[in-house]
């Protein structure tokens, strides 16, 4: 037992002055080395400093008050929260307070949804698009009764009906006007009301008003409301090929006879719609990360089929009317970054951003790193060096100011010398240049013992 314990105590103390000796190794060649570490660590802080941060743990995005823009940020919440990022959804009175709140660089919204048509301001500066993600039709709604059941009614035909354009400020309201002034149609006229899209879902089905402009998506509440209700009809562009011509960010949709419902037979023929695009907004200073963020849920969000849309058709850049951020040219180019394919997302993103910081360190620490070596030869060349100029020194002062009764002395400052060799770091990387060294002093010594070469001899 008591060897047993000897034993164990044998391998701790051999453990403790391992360690020890390490250590001490280690902080002696820091003691050589600090130029070149301290270098190192200058490097290492600017390119820190430069380097792009971490990506925020919390994103701020204008959504709208009820309505698709509200149902879709859910959505993408939920997204966010499952790759750790919390995304908080603002309600707005929709695209137009959207986009003010990008251009105003204090504000800290970072991403919004707006409709194509309301992009195209005069100060644009600091707003991105990371392209379309889905469809949102101009719908024209109208009491049954106010025309001929069996007409089909146009966008011409419900001029001088009372009609509700939007509150004043939203997408609606302003997609509205331009249809009516690209008619000809006084946007003032006595007949136009502006309530909000909720009220005039009210209002129709009351019967207060005889039409309503919305624009909304399909899953829209409003919109799902009116085409389900019975006494309720859509109207056609029959002319939508010239409004798209005429106003760029609009597309062409069809609706097929029967596309609402197939047993009711509603609508009861083909019917043209014109649609704008919800476009996917930021501030050109949201972190590259959360960009690509973004990119991923609405390929899976919008990427999906959907009534108008074939699967994979979103997100595209459809409307040019904000410059595309150079993140999401990347993906739709090269799709999503390999990490993202198969980590989750803080760990591709920490993984790359160490990559991009690490890369540019490694190579300049590298010729650094690698002269370490040669740097410690060359600085225990020095030390050498330094003695042999003293012991040069020396030689000529004593052939000089030779005194053979100060020989003693003489000998003990070669005898300092050689301790001095003996215990420096040169002893140990430059062990030939130290011997040279001590050969030199030992030559000199025995001269002196033997008084062969000095004046006085």
């Amino acid at each position: 037992m008591a060897s047993f314990k000897e034993d164990i105590y044998e391998h701790i103390s051999a453990v403790y002055q391992t360690a020890a000796d390490e250590i001490k190794n280690g902080l002696s060649f820091i003691k050589e080395v600090w130029p070149l570490i301290f270098l190192l660590l200058i490097a290492l802080s600017i390119l820190i400093w430069f380097a792009k941060p971490a990506p925020p743990n919390k994103v701020l995005m204008a959504t709208g008050t009820g309505g698709s823009y509200k149902i879709l940020g859910e959505k993408y919440k939920a997204y966010f929260e499952r790759k750790g990022i919390e995304l908080k959804l603002v309600e707005t009175n929709g695209s137009k307070e959207n986009l003010h709140h990008l251009i105003d660089r204090k504000d800290p919204i970072q991403a919004a949804f707006v409709q194509g048509g309301m992009i195209s301001v005069d100060n644009l500066s600091g707003v991105q698009s990371l392209g379309s993600i889905d469809y949102e039709p101009l719908w024209i709604f109208y009491r049954k009764n106010t025309f001929n059941e069996s007409a089909h009614v146009s966008d011409r035909d419900i001029a001088k009906l009372r009609i509700n354009i939007g509150a004043i400020g939203s997408g609606t309201h302003a997609q509205a006007v331009c249809i009516l002034m690209q008619n000809h149609l006084n946007p003032n006229a006595s007949n136009l009301s502006s309530m909000s899209n909720a009220d005039a879902v009210n209002a129709i089905e009351q019967g207060k008003i005889d039409a309503v402009f919305l624009v909304d998506g399909y899953e829209s509440p409003n919109v799902q409301r009116l085409i389900s209700n019975p006494n309720i009809r859509l109207v056609t562009f029959s002319r939508a090929d010239a409004y798209t011509r005429l106003l760029p960010y609009f597309e062409e949709l069809t609706v097929p006879m029967g596309g609402f419902d197939l047993g009711k037979n509603n609508p009861n023929h083909p019917i043209q719609l014109i649609s704008t695009t919800t476009n996917l907004l930021i501030d050109d200073r949201l972190h590259p990360a959360i960009q690509v963020l973004f990119l991923e849920a609405a390929t899976e969000i919008n990427g999906a089929k959907s009534y108008f849309s074939k699967a994979g058709q979103f997100p595209v850049y459809l409307n040019s009317e904000a410059p595309l951020s150079n993140e999401a040219k990347f993906f739709y180019e090269k799709g999503t970054p390999t990490l993202m394919k198969y980590l989750p997302f803080w760990l591709a993103e920490f993984l790359e951003r160490m990559f991009f910081l690490l890369l540019p360190f490694a190579a300049f620490a590298y010729p650094i790193i690698k002269s370490i070596p040669s740097y410690r030869t060359n600085l225990a060349k020095k030390q050498i060096n330094s003695i042999y100029k003293e012991l040069d020194k020396f030689e000529q002062n004593t052939i000089k100011t030779f005194d053979p009764n100060r020989r003693g002395e003489y000998i003990e400052v070669l005898n300092e010398m050689e301790r001095r060799v003996l215990s420096s770091k040169a002893a140990k990387l430059a062990t030939a240049d130290c011997y040279s060294l001590r050969n030199n002093i030992e030559f000199i010594r025995n001269a002196l013992e033997k008084q062969v070469i000095y004046k006085g001899r």
